[in-house]
């Protein structure tokens, strides 16, 4: 009887191949080690079909080639799982990722999430809304006053769940804070203030603030402003008002305490949205504080 070795060759393959056990294998190809931390992973692994990837801080995905962003610190375990069949390879990598050097936090909304760098330089009014976003208090409130190319204001605890027509802007904590005006922070566009009522020292509200989307202005505009307050400008300073816009008048009158770095499209889709007579969207913009640890 005559053997046919290519049969046997070919059944043979088959078999070592669909035993054959999968790789798991992964680099990190490129990583901020600064939250917001944005890692991105080389997927190195051989004869696997499907992947499960777990990123230590709870989020999981089933991509080959996840992009994935931690919003904390600390040391994570990276484990992948790569699966052909029923046979499963797993390989695990760690990865630090610091706090950032200036606190910062997150004010989400359903039209995107705006990322805010709050300011050393004001550690009254940065301590105080690390404080209430820490414990909930901005949860669900509203922004309850927008004027486009103007600002967009919210931070008022009366707007918390406040049917349309209801008055809102005078609610707050039981306390105001120091004006604290430092000469290196202005309105310019993403400018992150505090709303005040009119007192004479220029205190802020406990709770309520507003961000800035303002309008372009010219160098004769700023001479102006800069005559009737009496301050000076840096070049920077200028160039910001002129070709990103800006509320140079508001300047010395209210607290400036942060700006915002990733998002300013955010501000635009809420201040062009429409309202009602006292300045309040007709769809309530919910908002959801966190702060960046």
């Amino acid at each position: 009887m005559r053997i046919n070795f290519s049969h046997i060759l070919i059944i043979c393959t088959l078999f070592i191949t669909s035993c054959a056990k999968p790789v798991a294998n992964f680099i990190i190809k490129e990583a901020d080690k600064v939250v917001p931390a944005k890692v991105i992973f080389q997927n190195n692994s051989k004869k696997a079909d499907r992947y499960e990837w777990t990123f230590g801080d709870g989020k999981k995905s089933t991509d080959s080639l996840p992009l994935h962003e931690y919003r904390r610190s600390g040391n994570y375990t990276i484990t992948l799982k790569a699966y052909k069949g029923n046979k499963m390879s797993e390989t695990k990598q760690q990865i630090a990722v610091n706090a950032p050097l200036e606190c910062m936090i997150e004010i989400e909304t359903e039209y995107g999430t705006m990322l805010a760098v709050l300011s050393n330089a004001t550690p009254k009014h940065r301590d105080n809304i690390i404080k209430l976003a820490d414990e909930g208090y901005y949860d669900d409130l509203i922004f309850h006053r927008i004027i486009n190319d103007f600002m967009i204001q919210g931070g008022d605890p009366n707007s918390r769940n406040a049917p349309q027509g209801q008055p809102l802007g005078s609610g707050g904590p039981d306390y105001q804070l120091p004006a604290e005006f430092v000469d290196t922070l202005v309105h310019q566009k993403g400018a992150l203030a505090a709303a005040r009522t009119n007192n004479p020292k220029k205190e802020s509200s406990g709770s309520q603030f507003y961000i800035v989307q303002g309008k372009k202005w010219t160098a004769t505009q700023l001479n102006s402003i800069e005559a009737q307050k009496g301050i000076h400008y840096t070049a920077e300073q200028r160039k910001a008002y002129m070709e990103i816009g800006g509320t140079p008048f508001l300047d010395q009158e209210y607290t400036v305490f942060g700006h915002i770095i990733k998002g300013l499209d955010v501000i635009d889709k809420i201040a062009e949205l429409q309202k009602d007579g006292s300045d309040r969207p007709i769809k309530d913009v919910k908002m959801k504080i966190k702060v960046i640890k």
